[in-house]
């Protein structure tokens, strides 16, 4: 092999030369998301009926700036209320897309198609969140005619200006289900994932009417209470293993509400109380999900502060280690609240207390921010806080129990540097690995580095797989003598044989 360039190349150490060496002050492996809530235009689009084009501007924007802050997975709201922002549905258009529910994007393109694509090129997983329990919005303004709350009326409970989906009804447990395969099938997704709401938030005066179904379907329960708690559950392992039928790739997790149980109320529940609990008032067995790997993570919304007095942040983070059963555990974190007129929120200080937190308990695997407005550039700072502590890089933890890919030993082809200085990388894999890699980590190491994989400060880059596997290297000092080494990764984060060492003097 005949290598460019006058600087001298030699190869140095196998794959034994990459030595484990004590942990890294930061992870190489953390989990960090954002959600981008789409109802009612809370985060994307900015407003109803902007054009393709600002839709799309928008979009690549929010993207953009949550790369450059490090964060490495998006949860976009796709169905915000049994509508879509995609194509390929059996659910109408939605309203807060294009301003009138049922009708399409102008000029037409395929929204999710559309951020998969965008949010893959920039090596972020793309989680696709649907809401579960709703079949309208209190502040809809438009409802198609062929809306599934007037083509099955039948199916829904009216419930405080909402109309939501009456889980005990065997058909219904069916089309939800039927939505999510229907998603997975025909798009890229790296995730499905709901939010916290199952059966509704408790509302005053308010009453659940769905005694005619539990008393037709409910049989095998003394209390209306366990009864819907069943339905949750066959409806979520039901979700659970339909995903893993269609694409067993595809993770599936849920974000609850903080509290399972509190301690007043069962002995195995959170050092909490007085609190709304999951399992009481939502009828989410939330922990069963976990214990019984339904759920490849689980993603409480833990939206409170360290001195909060009915639900303190650390003793729920603790105690959701405790029971994060088969699967990953990341944690929700609350950065909307910052400003509000409370001491514990009037700057970024809680929300990067927790963030450092979770970085530093064992048994947390990640963070995800509620919402991505609030990671945009304002007066809090916070968006400079997050690009300081997540200034390098991190790939999401692998999930073990899913199938890995075959990765390839990537070969180093091509190490020469420019006029200016510039490093130019290229290397290349056997052909019939292509459709398995998806990204390559490029580690670069100066003289006094360990030659480790394990610490993230020696990653380069992360590149998209593309048919022109080239880096440029335009950090590299001049001055400099450097080796590299490059190491393919699988669609879910798992990572191959890095190439021999390659030195640049």
């Amino acid at each position: 092999m005949k290598f460019k360039g006058l600087l001298s190349l030699t190869f140095l150490f196998l794959h034994s030369s990459f030595k484990s060496s004590e942990p890294a002050p930061i992870p190489k492996r953390e989990f960090r998301g954002v959600w981008i809530a789409s109802v009612a235009n809370i985060d994307w689009p900015s407003q109803k009926g902007l054009s393709s084009s600002r839709q799309q501007e928008e979009i690549k924007n929010i993207l953009d700036n949550h790369q450059k802050l490090g964060i490495n997975a998006v949860f976009v709201q796709v169905r915000a209320a049994s509508d879509a922002f995609y194509a390929i549905s059996p659910e109408p258009w939605s309203e807060w897309l294009t301003g009138t529910q049922g009708k399409a994007p102008s000029p037409y393109y395929d929204p999710l198609n559309f951020m998969i694509e965008h949010a893959h090129e920039r090596n972020m997983e793309f989680h696709a969140w649907l809401n579960l329990n709703r079949g309208t919005h209190s502040s809809a303004k438009s409802i198609a005619s062929d809306h599934i709350t007037k083509t099955r009326p039948e199916w829904f409970l009216h419930y405080s200006g909402y109309k939501v989906y009456n889980f005990g009804l065997p058909e219904v447990r069916k089309y939800i289900v039927d939505v999510v395969v229907n998603l997975v099938k025909n798009y890229d997704v790296d995730g499905i994932h709901f939010d916290d709401y199952f059966y509704p938030y408790p509302s005053p005066g308010h009453k659940i009417n769905d005694v005619y179904t539990y008393k037709k379907y409910g049989y095998a329960f003394t209390r209306i209470e366990d009864w819907r708690r069943d339905n949750v559950n066959r409806l979520i392992r039901d979700i659970s293993e339909a995903i893993k039928k269609e694409k067993p790739q595809v993770k599936f997790g849920i974000s609850p509400f903080a509290v399972w149980r509190s301690k007043d109320r069962d002995p195995e529940g959170s050092r909490t109380s007085g609190a709304l609990s999951s399992y009481d008032d939502l009828y989410a067995d939330s922990r069963l999900w976990a214990r019984e790997g339904w759920v490849d993570y689980t993603l409480p919304q833990v939206y409170f502060s360290f001195s909060h007095k009915t639900v303190p942040y650390l003793p729920m983070v603790e105690w959701w280690v405790k029971n994060k059963g088969k699967g990953h555990l990341y944690v929700g974190i609350g950065s909307y609240r910052i400003g509000e007129n409370q001491k514990d929120w009037a700057g970024a200080g809680q929300v990067m207390q927790q963030v450092r937190k979770n970085t530093a308990l064992e048994g947390v695997s990640g963070s995800v921010f509620y919402s991505s407005k609030s990671l945009m550039p304002t007066s809090h700072r916070l968006n400079d806080s997050l690009k300081r502590y997540y200034r390098y890089p991190a790939l999401p933890p692998v999930m073990d129990w899913k199938p890995a890919d075959p990765l390839p030993r990537p070969e180093i082809s091509e190490l020469t540097r420019t006029g200016s200085g510039t490093v130019k990388i290229s290397w290349k894999i056997p052909v019939e690995y292509e459709e398995y890699v998806r990204s390559f980590v490029i580690y670069r190491y100066k003289r006094g580095d360990k030659r480790t994989l394990d610490d993230p400060r020696n990653i380069l880059a992360v590149v998209r797989n593309k048919q022109e596997k080239v880096y440029w290297d335009e950090q590299a000092d001049s001055e400099q003598a450097y080796e590299y080494a490059i190491t393919a990764l699988g669609r879910l984060w798992n990572e191959g044989r890095p190439s021999k060492l390659h030195k640049l003097l």
